[in-house]
């Protein structure tokens, strides 16, 4: 595996897709591409409003800070995002609109495609070590919600601060294992390629 360091102040803050909000890109792959295959970002919610529409892709939304919202689809479906980490996965050509329950949110959003991905995230402590093991066609993303955290297994110790973020990506020329240690809580992204028909 190696290493992509993605701290939380070169998050890119763009529009969304509709105009009406606003989103702090963490990474998207491959990166600076507008035909990219994932996206994860932290979508910033301060009125009602739809979501943008990304047929042929899958998300997930994971509530980050902020008293929640409900989520109306337009068939008829709803849900409620409540405190601390409530989360819903959908389909991106599926029509819904965002009622905040009380102020603006921060929600973790990933976004990917259906055909060549197969996706999880997870909400997890961290209490001591964490170890990942490289594996072709996986990359993990771990994003630091609060606490400390620090890959020590290398020349240079990696160290991250709230609302950081890494890549871990396979590469056969770098270690088959990395060990995360610190205390807090992550998001965790699992990417699998999904293998060719």
């Amino acid at each position: 595996m190696r290493l992509l360091h993605l701290p939380a102040h070169e998050y890119r803050r763009e529009r969304w897709r509709n105009e009406r909000g606003w989103t702090r890109e963490i990474h998207r792959h491959p990166e600076g591409s507008t035909d990219w295959v994932w996206r994860a970002s932290i979508a910033e919610i301060d009125q009602d409003a739809p979501f943008s529409a990304f047929p042929g892709f899958d998300r997930e939304l994971v509530l980050m800070a902020g008293e929640g919202m409900h989520l109306h689809f337009e068939d008829g479906d709803s849900t409620t995002l409540l405190p601390p980490h409530d989360k819903i996965r959908f389909a991106g050509e599926r029509p819904l609109r965002a009622e905040l329950i009380a102020g603006p949110t921060h929600d973790f959003n990933l976004i990917w495609r259906r055909e060549a991905l197969e996706a999880t995230v997870l909400h997890r402590p961290l209490v001591g070590p964490m170890v990942f093991f490289g594996e072709a066609g996986t990359t993990w993303l771990v994003h630091l919600l609060r606490g400390q955290a620090w890959f020590k297994d290398l020349a240079r110790p990696l160290r991250l601060e709230r609302s950081d973020s890494v890549l871990l990506l396979p590469d056969d020329e770098g270690p088959s294992r990395l060990i995360l240690d610190g205390g807090g809580e992550l998001l965790l992204a699992k990417l699998q390629s999904r293998p060719a028909l």
